[in-house]
């Protein structure tokens, strides 16, 4: 069953105890990395080498903790206890990182730190980054520029700071972001990156909406062709939330579904908008309905019947899966068209499950389960789908249900 669909919170208690408590909790899982229990996404140490320890910025004032940046001794009654985590020097040197940095030695100092190669350390930065962004045009459009020329994992730090900044809202900004996006001067990846950075938008304006569509169905747009779909269903689904009326989106996201060239970006297109769960009228019936016919990836035909099932005309689509039944021989397009006649017309789709059931003999024992359901008095097509014995026959949902 398709499921209908993280937030990020800002606490509002004080900014550098929350810090404090995430350097502990890195020092713990950076030790773990030490012994070989956690492993960075790099697969590097979590540690700077001596190099890069030499290599550090200096810190402009005095370190809280002594003037050689070591922990000092902490004592419990009259014991001594030795320094915590100082060869873990990435997590030392973010809680310096953290009192100290501002925009403009923000590259400088974070440089030692991503040479670590420690995800929970990129996640810190990303924040922090983000946080100094804030809601400044001239501060994103200023890290968007670093992102044009980042080496490594610092375009990934600095693109998913600004994604999550205030600033991104702003219309010079994100009007700058999809112009960047779309400068075929620069390489597919980091397009795809930088068209990603735009999905947390609110809305899309009807030129921004075409100028990515019209890119996503461009042969030569490749990964980051695929990135600008899913930014458009993204944003289609924040977009619901508020106005719903994704008239605009489905538009486009159903002419790269028939237009595309590119195989998987043409299926993005077909299956994203089941996250909103749209009620389709005559016009976008009439486009899945096409898409169900000659879209030669099955996945494709079989997401087209998933969004039919929820169109106005009921009585056309249930003629529709009839037919196409009997001529797609793909079983996972057959179980698709099988199951949602069901969601489709409920129990009265019973006889034309019957019929299906009678061209291929595999969904006889699939029709009797719908059956002894809607016999037992389940009518809602969701409790139905629930209290099936067997869901996955054909081993066809890992795909996208």
């Amino acid at each position: 069953m398709p499921p209908d669909s993280p937030s990020r919170s800002s606490p509002q208690t004080d900014a550098s105890s929350w810090r404090s408590h995430l350097l502990l909790a890195g020092a713990a899982l950076a030790l773990l990395a030490g012994v070989g229990l956690l492993s960075s996404d790099s697969g590097e140490d979590a540690r700077p080498d001596e190099a890069t320890r030499a290599n550090a910025p200096a810190d402009p004032r005095p370190s809280r903790k002594g003037t050689t940046g070591q922990s000092a001794p902490q004592t419990m009654g009259d014991a001594p206890r030795a320094p915590r985590f100082d060869t873990t020097v990435c997590w030392r040197e973010l809680e310096r990182f953290n009192e100290a940095v501002t925009l403009d030695t923000f590259r400088e100092w974070a440089a030692p730190l991503l040479a670590s190669g420690d995800p929970l350390v990129r996640s810190y930065l990303k924040e922090r980054l983000s946080e100094l962004i804030g809601n400044d045009a001239d501060r994103a459009l200023q890290v968007m520029d670093w992102a044009r020329e980042a080496q490594g994992k610092s375009f990934g730090v600095f693109m998913m700071a600004l994604r999550d900044s205030e600033a991104i809202h702003l219309p010079q900004v994100s009007a700058k972001l999809l112009d960047i996006g779309l400068d075929d001067s620069i390489e597919p990846g980091r397009r795809a990156g930088i068209l990603s950075a735009l999905d947390t938008q609110k809305q899309l304006e009807p030129a921004a909406l075409d100028r990515l569509a019209t890119f996503a169905k461009n042969p030569a747009s490749g990964e980051a062709g695929w990135a600008a779909t899913r930014t458009i269903a993204r944003v289609m689904k924040r977009d619901s939330k508020q106005n719903g009326d994704i008239s605009a989106y489905m538009d486009k996201l159903l002419t790269i579904s028939v237009e595309s060239p590119d195989e998987q970006i043409r299926y993005l297109g077909q299956m994203m908008p089941m996250h909103v769960a749209p009620i389709l009228d005559e016009e976008s019936t009439a486009r899945y309905a096409r898409i169900l016919s000659t879209e030669g990836n099955e996945d494709g035909r079989d997401a087209a019947a998933h969004l039919l099932s929820m169109s106005k005309d009921k009585q056309q689509v249930l003629e529709l899966f009839t037919k196409t039944f009997e001529t797609d021989t793909s079983e996972c397009v057959r179980w698709a068209l099988f199951r949602f006649s069901a969601r489709v017309a409920g129990k009265a789709a019973l006889p034309v499950m019957a019929n299906m059931a009678l061209i291929d003999s595999r969904f006889q024992p699939l029709h009797h389960d719908f059956e002894q359901l809607y016999a037992s008095g389940t009518l809602d097509f969701v409790r139905v789908w629930n209290n099936l014995p067997e869901q996955d026959p054909f081993h066809c949902l890992d795909r996208h249900d």
